[in-house]
């Protein structure tokens, strides 16, 4: 069975929590239900407290929560919030004691990695602490490998976040061994050199004629320009396309919130070919999918490297660039170059500011193209598909994007 939840908590001895998706809405029901029974301080006059005894707990937010002591102490006693999983040592005057709501079962269910065995038996603390920053309140997908023995027993799961087999992970970070090592290639292009060089997907186009959303991505000179489709306002009538689409974009980002949470961990680039995909920090600190174009500087060494999603250029030092999952891989690059139709340089007079990679247009150009599509929801439709994609680009008003170049003298009308 698979299905959708939120890691509730991580138990010392590496238990992993998780509240199915399904559950949420009756889990809110229930706390909110314990708010409105509960608006006291906990229970201030002495009580003998029993071990496994059901009770409620007043957290640090000040809401109410089902839990049951596990451990009697001096002046606290240790207790399990039994719908999230966590375990915390709690003072007498924030718990009060009750039988209401012993009837319905926990709402989180305790896991374990399905044939994972860590390292020394146990998972060791940093092990712990690993899988906490990974997961804590985050969103996964489980596949139930094997029911526990008894109903209080741990569930035997496969984990996948952001794509991605967290057994793999904890075996790849040397915290565990796996047994079942199927995920494992995922993680392979860590590290070993891979014998054919793997390539981005290449999205799939709408068909000419058909009108469809785009955002520029990025800007070359005013004639070449990168377009990212965008699946939610597509103007085409072919449904199916467009969720696929759409759900893909959902799910890199899903997947590269999870490799910007621990890049840290993925060896750096060692071996620069032209086209080789990877991960690289970009100035807002975050990681994004790349590839290698060629070697900018020697010393020290800096890469040129092209932003896939985005079509944009950077040159890079060494040490922002990273070896990239193999799962990355399997999402579309959301960013195609495409030439504009209809338009070409105007003849302008020596003097003027020309874009030193392409003369022929002058850098006002540049800038009254890049006011006429930053920032805009536009639509295009394709013309040709080869040599090169070339496309007709209107604003909201079905106006060809060109024409204000035209009336400015900075371009001509080319038929």
């Amino acid at each position: 069975k698979h299905f959708q939840a939120v890691v509730s908590s991580i138990g010392r001895d590496g238990t992993i929590y998780i509240i199915p998706k399904s559950f949420e809405v009756e889990l809110n029901k229930l706390m909110a239900e314990i708010q409105s029974k509960f608006q006291c301080l906990g229970l201030l006059e002495p009580y003998c407290w029993k071990k496994g005894e059901a009770c409620v707990v007043r957290g640090s937010d000040t809401m109410w929560y089902r839990g049951k002591v596990v451990e009697l102490g001096g002046s606290t006693l240790q207790v399990q919030y039994i719908d999230h999983g966590c375990i915390e040592q709690i003072p007498p005057c924030h718990l009060y004691p009750t039988t209401l709501y012993s009837d319905i079962p926990p709402y989180c269910i305790p896991c374990q990695l399905y044939k994972t065995v860590p390292i020394g038996n146990l998972w060791q603390q940093d092990a712990v602490d690993c899988l906490q920053e990974l997961l804590t309140n985050e969103e996964v997908e489980i596949h139930v490998q094997e029911l526990p023995d008894n109903p209080w027993g741990k569930l035997s799961i496969n984990l996948y976040f952001g794509g991605m087999s967290l057994s793999s992970f904890m075996a790849y970070q040397k915290y565990c061994v796996t047994e079942d090592c199927q995920d494992t290639p995922e993680l392979e292009l860590h590290e070993r050199d891979v014998p054919v060089l793997p390539s981005y997907m290449l999205p799939q186009l709408p068909i000419p004629g058909d009108t469809f959303a785009v955002r520029v991505t990025h800007l070359v000179s005013p004639k070449e320009v990168y377009i990212c489709l965008d699946p939610s306002k597509n103007l085409m009538q072919q449904s199916t396309t467009k969720g696929d689409a759409s759900s893909d974009l959902e799910s890199l980002d899903e997947a590269l919130k999870w490799c910007n949470k621990s890049v840290e961990t993925f060896p750096l680039l060692t071996h620069f070919q032209t086209g080789t995909p990877c991960l690289v920090e970009y100035q807002d600190g975050v990681w994004y999918r790349a590839k290698l174009l060629s070697i900018a500087e020697f010393d020290p060494v800096k890469v040129l490297v092209q932003f896939v999603d985005y079509g944009s250029f950077s040159v890079v030092p060494t040490s922002r660039l990273r070896h990239i999952p193999y799962h990355l891989l399997k999402y579309p690059v959301q960013a195609v170059r495409a030439l504009l139709a209809g338009f070409k340089p105007a003849l302008y007079d020596k003097n003027v500011k020309r874009i030193p990679y392409s003369p022929e247009w002058s850098v006002e150009a540049l800038w009254a193209m890049m006011e006429c599509v930053e920032g805009k929801q536009l639509s295009a439709s394709i013309l040709a598909l080869s040599p090169e994609v070339t496309i007709s680009l209107y604003e909201d008003d079905k106006n060809l994007v060109h024409m204000k170049l035209i009336e400015m003298g900075l371009a001509d009308l080319d038929e």
